[in-house]
C-alpha cells in the first residue's frame, strides 16, 4: 500500500519540500538581542554576558544546547553548554576579554543518549523491568565506537566492556554516571540541528561604562575677568579635578568661531564687537572643526594638555558639532551640501521654539555631499584620536541621519576600538534609544528633569528594562553650561547635594559642569535656562568661595570606585520607604558580595523621616537577622536588628545618605 502525496507547487501556502526542510527544534526570545540582531548590545571588558533561550522540541526527546561565541574578526568559536532552568528556558554565559565586536549563536540537537538515559531511569524508578532498555544502551554504545577513532574509541571500549559485566542495577548506575554521557557526548551525530542566528555584542572599555566627568571652559580659567583663559591655564586645575576623583576632563569645542554671525550672552542673537561669542558658531572663512581656535592655544598646546590630563590619571573628551558657522570654508568651497531657500539665504539651525543664526546644518544626502562630506567628517575624528582625544560628546546627533552615526563610529572603532561616543542629545525616548543602537558608548538623560519620587522610580526603573538596559548607558550630567536644575536653583547647597546624590548613585555614568561644586547656578526668568556659565562670557572662577561641596563630590566619587555594585545602573532596586520625600534604591553585585543602599531627601528645604525596609530577603537571611551597617560618607558602624528599620534626614546637614550592609 503506497501513500499518494499532493504535488508540491509554487501556489502552496507552504510546499512540502519547504516544510521537510523547516527545523523541528525551536530557538524562541534569545536575550540579549536587540531588534533581532540587527544591531549589538552593549557590554564592556570583563564582562560576563548572559545568554537566555527558550529551545524546546516536539515529543520527549532531551536536547543538548551550546552557546558558541567568538570575536567577529576571528573566526574559531569558542562554545559552552547551556543549562536549562526549566519550562524550556536556556541559559549560558561567556567573557568577552577585550574592546571588540563579538558574535554569538545557539545550537540546540537532540540528544539521543540523554533521552535514552531519562527514560531509562524513570523505569528504573519506577520498578517496571529494564533489561530491553540496557540492552539497546549498549547496542547505542556499540554505534558509538563504531564512529569513534583512537582514545575516545578505546575509552568507548572500555566503556562496554565494563557494562557487559555488570548486574542490571549496576548496569543503570553506569550508564546514568556523568562520565559516561560525557564519552557519548563526543561520539555521538547530532540529530535535527537547529541554529539560531548570530547576534552581535559591541565590546568597550570600563570607561564607557563607568567614569565621572568634570566639563570645563579653557577661556573661563583665569583669574583677570578681562582676561582669556587657555589649555596651558587649565594645567594648573588638573590636580584638583584629580583629587575630586574624576577620569574625564570634557572641552567644549575648541574651533574657531565665526567673525560675523556669533551669537551674544543669554541667548541674543548678536555678540558685542569685545564678546567672545558662543562655541556653537563653530569655523571661520580661514578653517573649521580640524583647527583649533588662536586665543586657546596651539596645537602643541593642546597635546601638553593631553599630556598633563594623563599624568593625572585623566583622559580629554572633546565635542563634535557638525553644524558650522556662516563663516565655516565649507560655505565657499562646498555650497552644494547645504540648504538654501529660494531667497538665496542660508538656512539656519533651529528648533521648534528658536532659530540659532549662528550656525547651519550640512545635508548629508545632498548629490556633492556623499561620499566627501561623510569622508572629511571621518577623517576629521580620525586626527583629533591622533591627537590622544578618546571620548567625543557629540552636539545633537539626532538632527543627522542615524546611517551616518552608524557608518561612523563603526569606521572609528574599526581602527580605535578604545574611543567612547557620548550622544549630547534630549529627544524623543526612541530616538535616544536608537543612538545607542547604532554605535554610542553613552546617552545624556532625562535626569534634569525629573524630580519627585514618582518620576525618578519610574524612569530608573525604565532604564533597567528591556530594550533600553541593552542599548543604552545613561550619562547623569547633573548639569550643564546650558541648563542648572530647579531644585538646585531653589535651595542652594542642599540642593545641588541632591543631585549629586542621584546622579551618582542613580549611574556608573555621571558628569558636572565646573562651578557645580561651587553651588553655583541662577536662572533666566521663566526657565531653567543659565545666563553665561562660560558658552559665551568669560567668566573667572573663584574657587576659594566659601560653601562648596568639593569634599563631598570626592567622597561620592571615593564611595563609586570602591564598591562595584555602583559600577553601573544595572541592578538597581527600588525599595519601601513610607515618605513620598525619600527615594530609596539598592545595588548588589551579582555573588552578592558588595550591597550598597542609598537613601536621599528630594526636598531640600525640610527634614524628612520614615521607616523603610532592608531587603534581607535578597541576603536570604530572615526577616529578623541581624546585619551590619555602615555609612560610606562618614565610615560610623552599627549593627542593625531585623527588617523594619526607621530614618531621618535633614537637609541641612546631608541629605541623603549611603549605606554598605553585610549580614552577620
Amino acid at each position: 500500500m503506497t501513500a499518494d502525496f499532493p504535488d508540491s507547487d509554487s501556489t502552496a501556502v507552504l510546499p512540502l519540500t519547504h516544510a521537510l526542510l523547516l527545523p523541528r527544534i525551536a530557538i524562541e526570545s534569545t536575550s540579549p538581542v536587540l531588534e533581532g540582531g540587527q544591531f549589538a548590545v552593549k557590554a564592556t571588558v570583563g564582562q560576563q554576558v548572559n545568554v537566555s533561550s527558550t529551545v524546546f522540541v516536539d515529543g520527549y526527546d532531551q536536547l543538548a544546547v551550546r552557546l558558541h561565541w567568538r570575536k567577529a574578526d576571528h573566526d574559531a568559536w569558542r562554545t559552552t553548554p547551556m543549562q536549562c532552568l526549566g519550562n524550556d528556558r536556556w541559559a549560558g554565559h561567556f567573557e568577552v576579554p577585550e574592546p571588540g565586536r563579538y558574535v554569538f549563536c545557539i545550537e540546540a540537537w537532540v540528544d539521543h543518549f540523554a533521552s535514552f538515559c531519562h527514560e531509562l531511569d524513570k523505569k528504573h524508578q519506577a520498578g517496571v523491568p529494564v533489561s530491553l532498555e540496557l540492552q539497546q544502551g549498549r547496542v547505542r554504545v556499540q554505534h558509538a565506537i563504531e564512529r569513534s577513532t583512537g582514545e575516545l574509541q578505546q575509552q568507548l571500549q572500555a566503556l562496554l566492556r565494563e557494562l557487559s559485566g555488570l548486574l542490571e542495577t549496576e548496569q543503570v548506575a553506569l550508564f546514568l554516571h556523568e562520565s559516561s554521557a560525557q564519552l557519548m557526548a563526543q561520539a555521538q551525530y547530532h540529530a535535527y540541528v537547529s541554529l539560531s542566528p548570530e547576534y552581535p555584542v559591541e565590546v568597550e572599555r570600563h570607561l564607557a561604562a563607568f567614569a565621572s566627568w568634570y566639563e570645563l571652559f579653557p577661556r573661563s580659567v583665569t583669574d583677570d575677568p578681562a582676561g582669556y583663559g587657555t589649555f596651558n591655564d587649565v594645567h594648573a586645575r588638573l590636580p584638583m579635578i584629580h583629587d575630586m576623583g574624576f577620569d574625564v576632563v570634557a572641552l567644549p569645542a575648541i574651533h574657531p568661531i565665526d567673525q560675523h554671525h556669533r551669537a551674544g550672552p543669554d541667548n541674543s542673537l548678536q555678540a558685542g564687537p569685545d564678546e567672545p561669542g558662543k562655541l556653537s558658531a563653530n569655523g571661520r572663512e580661514e578653517s573649521g572643526q580640524a583647527v583649533i581656535h588662536p586665543q586657546w592655544g596651539t596645537r602643541d598646546d593642546f597635546r601638553r594638555l593631553v599630556a598633563a590630563a594623563a599624568a593625572q590619571g585623566l583622559e580629554v573628551a572633546l565635542d563634535f558639532a557638525v553644524q558650522c558657522s556662516q563663516d565655516h570654508p565649507w560655505l565657499a568651497q562646498h555650497p552644494d551640501e547645504f540648504n538654501w531657500p529660494p531667497d538665496g539665504t542660508i538656512r539656519h539651525a533651529q528648533n521648534p521654539s528658536r532659530k540659532y543664526p549662528d550656525s547651519v546644518n550640512v545635508d548629508f544626502y545632498a548629490p556633492h555631499a556623499i561620499p566627501g562630506l561623510w569622508l572629511e567628517l571621518r577623517a576629521t575624528v580620525l586626527d583629533w584620536v591622533d591627537e590622544g582625544v578618546t571620548l567625543f560628546r557629540v552636539t545633537n546627533p539626532h538632527t543627522q541621519p542615524l546611517p551616518f552615526w552608524q557608518w561612523l563610529i563603526a569606521e572609528v572603532r574599526g581602527l580605535h576600538p578604545d574611543v567612547i561616543f557620548l550622544a549630547q542629545a534630549c529627544t524623543t525616548p526612541a530616538m535616544m534609544a536608537r543612538l545607542g543602537k547604532v554605535g554610542y558608548s553613552q546617552s545624556y538623560t532625562y535626569l534634569c528633569w525629573r524630580h519627585t519620587k514618582a518620576e525618578l522610580c519610574e524612569y530608573f526603573t525604565e532604564l533597567n528594562q528591556s530594550p533600553w538596559r541593552e542599548c543604552f548607558r545613561p550619562h547623569f550630567f547633573v548639569d550643564t553650561p546650558h541648563i542648572s536644575v530647579q531644585c538646585s536653583l531653589a535651595s542652594r547647597r542642599a540642593g545641588f547635594l541632591i543631585r549629586a546624590a542621584l546622579a551618582t548613585m542613580g549611574s556608573g555614568l555621571w558628569g558636572m559642569y565646573s562651578g557645580f561644586e561651587r553651588c553655583e547656578a541662577q536662572a533666566l526668568p521663566g526657565n531653567n535656562e543659565c545666563p553665561g556659565s562660560g558658552m559665551s562670557p568669560i567668566e573667572s572662577c573663584d574657587l576659594s568661595a566659601p560653601g562648596d561641596i568639593v569634599a563631598e563630590i570626592a567622597q561620592l566619587n571615593r564611595i563609586r570606585r570602591q564598591n562595584p555594585a555602583l559600577h553601573s545602573h544595572l541592578g538597581l532596586r527600588l525599595y519601601n520607604a513610607w515618605n513620598d520625600h525619600l527615594l530609596y534604591f539598592g545595588k548588589r553585585t551579582a555573588d552578592g558580595s558588595n550591597f550598597v543602599l542609598v537613601v536621599i531627601n528630594l526636598d531640600p528645604h525640610n527634614a524628612q523621616e520614615a521607616h523603610f525596609e532592608l531587603p534581607l530577603w535578597e541576603m536570604g537571611l530572615a526577616d529578623d537577622a541581624a546585619t551590619a551597617g555602615e555609612d560610606l560618607m562618614t565610615g560610623h558602624r552599627w549593627t542593625w536588628y531585623g527588617k523594619h528599620q526607621w530614618t531621618r534626614l535633614d537637609p541641612s546637614q546631608q541629605p541623603f545618605g549611603i549605606w554598605r550592609i553585610k549580614p552577620l
